[in-house]
């Protein structure tokens, strides 16, 4: 059975360099690839261009690549819970692409299954449109929108084989699912990473020939973004 497998961040993430696009998964803080961000911090990589939900916030998250200004563009759907994205957007230093979520995310599946554009109502009529195609179906106007092509998606699971099969817990499905296999190298970092044949078929919401590297990551912190709590 192929094996997929790498021992180390390190080892994963092989081969990124400047001036690339990565896709990161998460949602939030839910299901981020802690390790791989912390390790692109190391590496001091520029210029790159980010595919991802949101960016974290100041001190987590992507909001690490935005402290050293390794970002040059962000294609984001939502900015509202890190104030140093918006400071870098507001201030002219950051190219922020405002997807709405929906689209952002079938233009990572459109590029996941070799779909290069697609049709939606989203974002007609506003400035989302501007310089793109647009077309009437069924009396309905819609803008056309392309896959995205990118370098590396890096995605986090829960769980992992060395095949690459991957199951994801909760809100972690968000975006991790649909970026897997939606750029030229996947990168799947795992809280557990077991054998071939050990995880239940019925339970894998992702297929090993989706993922090209797969790591076991630790020391993960799983922060939570707004904590709300009860009075005593």
């Amino acid at each position: 059975m192929i094996t997929r497998k790498v021992n180390s961040v390190e080892e994963a993430l092989q081969g990124i360099t400047n001036n690339m696009t990565i896709m990161l998964g998460g949602f939030g803080l839910c299901g981020i690839p802690e390790n791989s961000i912390a390790h692109l911090v190391k590496l001091g990589v520029s210029n790159l261009t980010c595919i991802s939900n949101n960016a974290g916030v100041d001190d987590f998250g992507l909001g690490l690549l935005l402290q050293k200004k390794q970002i040059k563009k962000m294609i984001s759907s939502y900015v509202g819970e890190n104030a140093e994205f918006e400071r870098q957007m507001l201030s002219g230093e950051l190219d922020v692409e405002l997807t709405p979520q929906g689209t952002l995310a079938e233009k990572c599946r459109a590029a996941q299954h070799g779909i290069p554009a697609f049709f939606t109502p989203a974002g007609f009529g506003t400035e989302v449109a501007e310089g793109k195609e647009t077309r009437e179906f069924n009396g309905k106007m819609y803008v056309m929108e392309k896959a995205f092509n990118a370098d590396f998606a890096i995605v986090k699971a829960w769980k992992g084989d060395e095949a690459g099969n991957l199951i994801f817990k909760g809100t972690a499905r968000n975006f991790n699912a649909c970026m897997a296999g939606a750029a030229k190298i996947t990168i799947a970092e795992v809280e557990e990473l077991v054998p071939a044949g050990t995880l239940d078929p019925n339970q894998i919401h992702i297929p090993g020939i989706m993922v090209n590297r797969i790591f076991q990551g630790n020391n993960f912190e799983k922060r939570i973004e707004q904590r709300t709590v009860r009075q005593r």
